[in-house]
């Protein structure tokens, strides 16, 4: 369906390593016809087996680190004989979502993306001897940013927050209209069940999640990461219902994933009017 209306788009999915179904996501997306597939939440380590029979696929790992990279560059070449199509490098201290750090990593510096995609680079030039376009995601917010971003070696960005305030989004209004009237002071970190934190704006549902409440929803409904706290130990609270929730519309109740610039939005544009912005 999504070919019939993109016939001339490149089309990507997005797979989460630690999903259940992984795999299943991944051949299936090959199968269909995906011209890349996005990897993160974890080490794509077996990727390339996957889309194998595929090999015109482009496999893209999302990564916070240069350490990330060797493993999965070292991996790749040892047993499937290629590497990356290229990188996306997520800087944990700014970005929306799950962050690929820890909670008390959170805030160094070395984890910034000057200082990554610099490490990353030289690795890629001076060690692996192939460039591969390395992204620069997280905190991207204006041309400015792009700028800085492209200037650093980056051959691309990655830009999430800022498209949720379009008309495009297929997000319920009020999940829209909670992003336009959020604060800088508005943003915090809450623990996840996958167990890395994540950032998104303080609402009921993340303040309970912050205290731990015990009266927090710890129903499984969809049985969809490969470990998870609240499934397995009945801890913290079910991701896939707390998304799902919010981007419906009730943002009280829901968990409402945000980057670090979210309260920067003032008003709903469309992606065309956004996108005219970011490349002036």
């Amino acid at each position: 369906m999504v070919r019939t209306l993109s016939r001339y788009g490149i089309l990507g999915v997005n797979a989460m390593v630690v999903a259940r179904d992984y795999e299943t996501l991944v051949r299936t997306a090959a199968e269909c016809g995906a011209d890349l597939v996005v990897s993160g939440a974890g080490l794509p380590l077996n990727l390339p087996e996957y889309t194998a029979d595929y090999p015109d696929v482009a496999l893209v790992p999302i990564i916070s680190t240069t350490r990330a990279a060797k493993v999965i560059c070292q991996k790749w070449e040892r047993r499937y004989g290629r590497l990356p199509d290229a990188f996306i490098v997520e800087n944990p201290n700014t970005a929306g979502g799950h962050l690929g750090a820890k909670s008390e990593e959170l805030g160094d510096p070395a984890l910034n993306a000057d200082r990554v995609l610099s490490q990353l680079l030289d690795y890629l030039r001076d060690d692996v001897g192939v460039e591969i376009p390395v992204i620069a995601a997280g905190g991207i917010w204006d041309r400015a940013d792009i700028d800085r971003a492209l200037a650093l070696g980056a051959k691309g960005v990655q830009i999430g927050t800022r498209f949720i305030t379009t008309e495009e989004c297929d997000a319920d209004i009020r999940y829209k209209e909670f992003h336009l009237h959020a604060t800088p002071e508005d943003v915090v970190l809450v623990p996840s069940p996958v167990g890395m934190p994540g950032r998104a704006l303080r609402n009921p549902f993340a303040e309970s999640a912050i205290a731990q409440s015990p009266d927090l929803d710890k129903r499984c409904v969809a049985n969809c990461l490969q470990v998870c706290k609240c499934r397995d130990l009945k801890q913290t609270y079910c991701i896939i219902q707390a998304l799902d929730r919010a981007a419906r519309g009730d943002v009280e109740n829901g968990l409402v994933f945000a980057g670090s610039n979210a309260g920067r939005a003032d008003k709903i544009v469309s992606v065309a009017e956004l996108m005219t912005e970011l490349t002036s």
